[in-house]
């Protein structure tokens, strides 16, 4: 008897967790089952958004490195072309300096040119009243500047038409 009423009694156990706790358990592993799956898709669904972020970081990068090179070769590009244009100027500015230094020297040397004359004739002034004067202020002296001078004079038709011979005839006695 005891053997049934064991027997019983684990029937009933066995009833009351078969209507009661396995379908608890049951729905518990189902729940986790539908839990690990979920994870397993949100980690599938996360590793293929991955995977797309990562390509479009590497397209960007790919994107910002054509870029980058472009901005660098139209910088070499400008760089060479205000080079040349600098170098045009300055070659232009020089032309200009050196036009305008020759400019300015033969307006200097123009300037002295002018300024010699001017000098050498006031001195030859100065010199020719001096001979004049000191040739004047003497009597014997006077005497003979006149007397070549009429020597001068009379000798003109002597020597004839030629207007080449007649015109040293005053210079010589002064």
């Amino acid at each position: 008897m005891e053997i049934i009423a064991e027997l019983v009694g684990f029937v009933i156990i066995i009833l009351v967790l078969y209507r009661f706790v396995w379908p608890l358990v049951k729905k518990m592993v189902a729940d986790r089952q539908n839990v690990v799956q979920q994870q397993v898709d949100d980690a599938a669904e996360a590793e293929r958004k991955l995977a797309e972020a990562q390509q479009r970081y590497d397209s960007a990068v790919a994107e910002a490195r054509n870029e980058a090179a472009r901005i660098r070769d139209d910088a070499r590009a400008d760089a060479l072309s205000i080079r040349e244009e600098l170098k045009e100027q300055a070659e232009a500015e020089v032309e200009r300096i050196k036009q305008r230094g020759e400019e300015q020297l033969a307006a200097e040397r123009d300037q002295v040119v002018r300024q010699l004359r001017s000098e050498l004739g006031a001195q030859a002034m100065q010199l020719a009243e001096r001979i004049v004067v000191d040739q004047l202020s003497d009597e014997k002296r006077r005497s003979t500047t006149v007397d070549g001078f009429l020597n001068d004079i009379d000798q003109l038709p002597a020597r004839g038409t030629d207007s080449r011979q007649a015109a040293p005839v005053g210079g010589g006695a002064i």
